[in-house]
């Protein structure tokens, strides 16, 4: 009697991870948070942003050119920690898009992320967002198509465009980040694993301050941005209680052409031996004592 034969039982491979986990889909918003909104508001204007909408029930604006979203929050408390704004501005916030913004929220507390309780107020959206560096928050945004998060939240100014065009073909590029002292490879692992961002080779960089290690996100080339992670110079002492998010990135498909017509808004750029503009990138002076953008050669 003959016995059939089994085939052997393979171990199942694992499954790898696709490249972009979270749909991720770009920057919906940066915000910042200051106690002078109407000084910021004339930096940014300078910028080519315009204000095109107000917060129905905090004193919360928002600002737009082109794609780019910034709003700047004066509410109390604006921080997680229910801290006031103070006079110096601060990025508190970024904002990312994803496919699905409950299942990224979740997949990011299941890889180790700390929830940021909501303040959800009548007629307000309930966001998800996850701690970020610093006081920072990280935002996932699924409502930014047809249908967006400022049709319910916001109110447009009368009389102002709602898409004003950008500057120049000005877009986000991606936001700089100070961290502490022997910190990269803890923030590179918190990028990589929660949202699938990879690193770039040490010879691949962009702009004129090209310091750090620069992270890409695994967004479509339409919508793309990155990471830079900046620690302290040799010489400084440990600075890890000062992480933040420093300054926001602008991509630019002709960076002298954007400088001249900056230029022309009142917008002075930094020139000095170190720093300097050219077809490269260009670093604006800074406002109210943290206020500065960065331009980056970008095309798309």
């Amino acid at each position: 009697m003959s016995t059939a034969t089994q085939a052997p039982v393979l171990d199942r491979e694992a499954i790898p991870e696709v490249a972009n986990p979270l749909g991720l889909d770009g920057i919906e918003f940066i915000e910042y948070t200051t106690a002078k909104p109407q000084a910021l508001g004339q930096v940014l204007e300078m910028m080519g942003f315009r204000p095109v909408a107000r917060h129905r029930s905090r004193e919360v604006m928002l600002y737009r050119q082109g794609g780019m979203n910034v709003i700047v929050n004066a509410h109390i408390p604006a921080m997680p920690d229910g801290a006031a704004p103070t006079d110096k501005p601060a990025i508190a916030a970024i904002a990312l898009r994803v496919r699905d913004a409950a299942e990224a929220y979740h997949r990011a507390l299941d890889r180790g992320a700390w929830a940021v309780p909501s303040r959800v107020e009548v007629m307000e959206l309930n966001i998800p967002a996850i701690h970020g560096v610093g006081k920072s928050r990280i935002y996932f945004v699924d409502r930014y198509e047809t249908f967006s998060i400022y049709d319910v939240d916001f109110v447009p100014i009368p009389t102002v465009e709602p898409r004003p065009p950008a500057v120049a073909g000005l877009h986000f590029f991606g936001v700089v980040q100070y961290i502490g002292n022997d910190r990269t490879e803890d923030w590179a692992e918190f990028y990589r694993e929660l949202f699938g961002f990879t690193d770039l080779p040490d010879d691949q960089r962009f702009g004129i301050l090209p310091k750090g290690r620069i992270l890409r996100s695994p967004c479509p080339a339409s919508s793309r941005f990155y990471l830079q992670l900046i620690e302290p110079e040799a010489s400084v002492l440990d600075v890890e209680g000062d992480e933040a998010l420093q300054r926001v990135g602008l991509g630019s498909p002709d960076v002298l052409a954007s400088v001249a017509e900056l230029s022309k808004r009142g917008v002075e750029f930094v020139e000095s031996r170190g720093v300097h503009t050219e077809d490269r990138g260009a670093l604006t002076r800074t406002w109210m004592g943290s206020v500065s953008f960065e331009l980056v050669h970008n095309e798309r």
